[in-house]
């Protein structure tokens, strides 16, 4: 049994609800960036001299991981190790890959299943990528987190690496809270240009890699998504663009990235090279996410003699080459106000070019000592460490036309010169609701708006009836929210956001209404589906606490949104406690801690579970009954379920299941695990007395999970207080035994 279970499986089976604005993950020990952890490899030394030998090669070897900040040091054996990157692979300082769930399955470290420790050859600074990084996190563009580490394969210093989070599953989940959608890697010459409408032709190979290449869903090898992405992108008329691509692309969030693009001189992204950039489709919002990857060649590093500092921001793309995504955006009228807008917004109101300066100084001085050291740092270009101290002010020549900070300098100057100087309309997008308990339905959106005062309105209909006009409430940073009164879960709901700024220029969006379905009347499928009441070792939290749990499987053959359910220990309150505002797919699970601790998180119910018996219930936002269950006294480290999940019959679980389906055999009860040396009898039993072969400490459970009985060195039972029915006789955690009463 495991003692210190993760709840991995919570989010992997569970989507968010609908929010589309990207969450921001702490740096956390793995990724602290005010000091440099050192990572120790310790590889077979023929196996290392085989990955150097075979620089192409992805194939994974076994390793130990030892991760040290000062505060944390971990040791991990069996991690995967290989090199990693393009060009770098041939490089003297090379970049490698850290998996931690190669070679044992489901494995993660701090939330990671992999790390890129890259070496940051061509970059005399060792400071453009995590610069970038940064500006991006700055920026709230969901970017990876990144470090500098010191490396040591076989206690030899390899050198000063930057530890950059690996985009995957687990970072999509982190940002957008969901990650069934498609997460395609888009390497060169991936331009998004419009190939067909059948999926297929996208799975087109430089070399031997797809351009666009699946990195969640593989089996399903579906690009469907894709394909109408780039339909859209590439084939809707300019008067109908805006619409369209709102309803299938983060647009606003891409017109913000394309600004930081550009300030970073990042020509190996998509707009100049068709390079280093992932699509995630968002399966809460249905739009494709741009989401940036590898950004060495920044502020100043270029190969093509082009000064990337001064190069026109409305023109960034390669000359005559084909960007939809870029050129299609720049050359709608209101779409080139926004990029505007947000290029002004950037360089004027969010970044400090004094500020990153002066930080960019204090990790210099940080990272110092590491870089004169480096055995690998002057083997690529001749890099010395006065080249070092020099990169941040001066160019360093042949492919390093620029210090960092005059890049900085002459990038935000030339921006302030080019940019367009029009008032744009608003922008409204993060467009959500939720109902809430009372017949509510809160709504909120985020507004930019360039000139204020602003003014924002929320359109809408109840069962198609007359359109009602209600001005939302600001809260922070351009968000707005209003909760919309007497909207039962059986009306339907229409509505729009309306933004009108300080020259009465005016926006609706979306261009469709929103529409939130009345209930169908039925009520879903959702089960109590297995429950601990006296959790002692059997599986712990987040938090390391072992705490009573409900599980809450869905039955029903459609996603349920939980937010609109609550779970309670008491019937006579069933809204007690509202549960997270997830979807919960089809035939999954939900694990919730009875701890009364709801200031845990969103999984942390505030009541707790009594050993002794009480009551557990589901109930909608409306008070309806969808499940309730009364349960007796229970017993240490044994649940109680349903088998198979969501009938009727109920059994004893000690080797319980928390979050996964109720399996007969392997892990259920329906046939008794019995100990070969013990046998009772008579069965069934009509008599006062049941009898064993021998004496036991044992107890004695009914169908419902009642504890009847207890008792130590037990031989006999009487049973004469027993009614009618199945009970279950248990011994050192194990069902040992099952007898029937059945009395005339």
């Amino acid at each position: 049994m495991n003692k210190y279970f993760l709840i991995a499986f919570l989010t992997i089976l569970i989507t968010s609800f609908s929010y589309a604005q990207g969450n921001f993950p702490e740096n956390g020990p793995l990724y602290i960036d005010t000091l440099v952890p050192r990572i120790d490899i310790t590889i077979n030394p023929d196996t290392l001299a085989w990955l150097y030998a075979n620089v192409e090669s992805d194939q994974e070897f076994h390793a130990r991981f030892v991760f040290d900040n000062g505060s944390v040091r971990d040791t991990l054996d069996s991690i995967g190790f290989r090199l990693r990157g393009n060009t770098s692979r041939y490089s003297q300082k090379k970049s490698f890959k850290v998996s931690f769930n190669t070679f044992i399955d489901g494995r993660k470290y701090y939330g990671v299943e992999k790390l890129n420790l890259n070496g940051e050859h061509n970059d005399p600074s060792l400071m453009r990528s995590k610069m970038m990084w940064d500006i991006l996190r700055q920026w709230e563009i969901p970017a990876p987190r990144a470090n500098h580490v010191r490396v040591y394969i076989n206690n030899n210093y390899y050198g000063l690496y930057l530890n950059v989070e690996h985009i995957d599953e687990e970072f999509v989940l982190n940002r957008f809270e969901n990650n069934d959608g498609n997460l395609y890697k888009c390497t060169y010459p991936a331009d998004l240009s419009y190939l067909g409408t059948n999926p297929d032709v996208y799975k087109l190979l430089s070399g031997d890699t797809r351009v666009y290449e699946l990195k969640i869903n593989e089996e399903a090898d579906d690009y469907t998504d894709l394909a109408h992405f780039i339909d859209v992108l590439n084939n809707t008329p300019d008067e109908n663009l805006i619409c369209k691509l709102d309803s299938n692309f983060n647009a606003y969030d891409y017109l913000k990235m394309m600004a930081a693009d550009i300030f970073c001189g990042n020509w190996d992204g998509y707009i100049f090279n068709k390079n280093n950039f992932y699509l995630y489709h968002n399966t809460a919002t249905g739009k494709m996410e741009y989401i940036p990857y590898d950004v060495d060649n920044t502020f100043g590093i270029d190969w093509f003699n082009i000064d990337w500092a001064k190069r026109n921001i409305y023109t960034w793309q390669m000359d005559g080459a084909p960007r939809p995504l870029y050129s299609r955006l720049i050359n709608n009228p209101e779409l080139r106000k926004q990029f505007s807008y947000y290029v002004n917004k950037l360089i004027v109101n969010t970044l400090d070019i004094e500020a990153i300066k002066e930080s960019v100084t204090i990790r210099k001085n940080l990272i110092a000592p590491y870089v004169q050291t480096d055995p690998y740092y002057p083997r690529d270009y001749g890099f010395t460490y006065t080249d070092f101290l020099n990169s941040f002010t001066q160019a360093f020549g042949a492919h390093v036309k620029y210090g960092l900070f005059p890049f900085l300098d002459d990038r935000k100057a030339s921006m302030l010169e080019q940019v367009e100087q029009f008032a744009m309309t608003p922008v409204i997008k993060y467009i959500r609701h939720k109902r809430e308990v009372g017949q509510k339905i809160l709504i909120n959106a985020k507004v930019d708006v360039q000139v204020m005062p602003a003014q924002v309105f929320v359109l809408y209909s109840k069962n198609d009836g007359e359109t009602i006009q209600t001005e939302m409430i600001p809260s922070t940073d351009g968000n707005y929210n209003i909760t919309l009164d007497g909207i039962s879960s059986f009306d339907k709901l229409s509505y729009q956001i309306k933004a009108k700024d300080g020259i009465q220029q005016e926006k609706i969006m979306p261009c469709q209404a929103v529409v939130v379905s009345p209930s169908s009347g039925d009520t879903p499928l959702l089960f109590i589906n297995e429950f601990m009441a006296d959790n002692l070792s059997t599986i712990s939290d987040e938090f390391g606490t072992f705490s009573d749990w409900v599980e809450v499987y869905n039955g029903d053959e459609e996603d349920v949104f939980l937010g609109n359910f609550f779970l309670t220990d008491n019937l006579d309150v069933p809204n007690k406690w509202q549960m997270p505002e997830v979807i919960l797919p089809s035939g999954a699970f939900a694990l919730f801690w009875a701890d009364g601790s709801p200031t845990l998180g969103d999984y942390h119910a505030d009541f707790k579970l009594g050993k002794s018996g009480e009551a557990i219930g589901i109930f909608s936002s409306d008070f309806l009954t969808v499940d309730t269950l009364h349960f007796g006294a229970q017993t240490t480290d044994i649940s109680f379920g349903r088998l198979p999940n969501g009938s009727s019959a109920w059994e004893l679980f000690p080797t319980p299941t928390p979050g996964a389906s109720n399996v007969a055999n392997t892990i259920g009860i329906n046939e008794v695990i019995r100990k070969q040396d013990f046998f009772l009898y008579p069965n069934p039993v009509s008599e006062n007395r049941i009898y064993f072969n021998k004496e036991i400490d044992c107890q004695i459970f009914n169908s419902l999970g009642e504890k009847v009985f207890e008792g130590r060195k037990q031989k006999e039972i009487a049973i004469d207080q027993f009614a009618n029915g199945l009970y279950f006789v248990i011994s050192e955690n194990k069902i040992v035994g099952k007898f029937i009463v059945n009395k005339s």
